[in-house]
């Protein structure tokens, strides 16, 4: 079953889903990597990075989750980088280096065009110019049947939960305080959207958070969660 997914979307426990002030030197803001510790130290993210080592335990089995059941994936242009009104040239190529973690088609969202940008191990990066509906869409396509993740970050993520058309949420809750960034929930009445909390599991450095859409494809799907 294909379905619009969220895959370990980190957040403070001030609500905070990215610091201030993104630059090169911060992709995800002042402090932000903070949020990731968790994924970092996993099995899993180091696996999927092309690393060795890493911990076991809850937080690696939730990051496993990811691998293998995105087909496509959709992200903000700042999250893909710090650049700001048209592009210069082609040079930027993303944070990740030759070969992203990816290795899918990815939809980046920009008012600015770009011809497709294929990199090392599968990963192409084809940018969007007219909005989030034609992205998805386009990654429904590419995806082949398999999943369509929404990576981030906080203004995309919102725009395509308002839209209804996130299926699971799967939420890191970090327990540090940011104190400034980018707020998640501002805005998100996600009840009144559909939205249910179905699960909280608690892993070594994050709680993880189970988010499902009333009838959606995944409502009433088997709890990978718990097996």
């Amino acid at each position: 079953m294909s379905i619009v997914r969220v895959t370990g979307f980190t957040v403070s426990a001030d609500g905070f889903g990215a610091g201030p002030r993104q630059d090169l030197t911060h992709p995800l803001g002042v402090r932000g990597q903070e949020l990731m510790e968790w994924a970092f130290a996993t099995e899993a993210w180091r696996r999927q990075h092309g690393q060795t080592g890493g911990e076991r335990g809850v937080d690696s089995a939730m990051a496993e989750q990811w691998l293998g059941r995105v087909g496509a994936w959709i992200m903000g242009r700042n999250m893909f980088g710090p650049i700001r009104g048209p592009w210069r040239g082609e040079e930027w190529r993303g944070w990740w280096g030759e070969e992203p973690p990816y290795h899918a088609p990815v939809f980046v969202l920009t008012h600015h065009a770009r011809p497709p940008l294929a990199m090392k191990g599968g990963t192409e990066f084809r940018f969007v110019v007219d909005g989030i509906a034609s992205a998805l869409t386009q990654a429904q396509e590419a995806a082949k049947g398999r999943d369509v993740g929404i990576a981030g970050g906080v203004a995309t993520l919102q725009q395509y939960l308002r839209a209804q058309v996130v299926d699971e949420a799967h939420i890191a809750l970090r327990p540090i305080l940011l104190g400034a960034g980018e707020r998640l929930w501002d805005g998100l009445d996600l009840s009144a959207l559909g939205y249910e909390c179905v699960a909280g599991l608690a892993g070594e450095r994050a709680y993880h958070l189970i988010l499902r859409r009333r009838g959606s494809p995944a409502w009433a799907a088997p709890r990978w969660w718990a097996t």
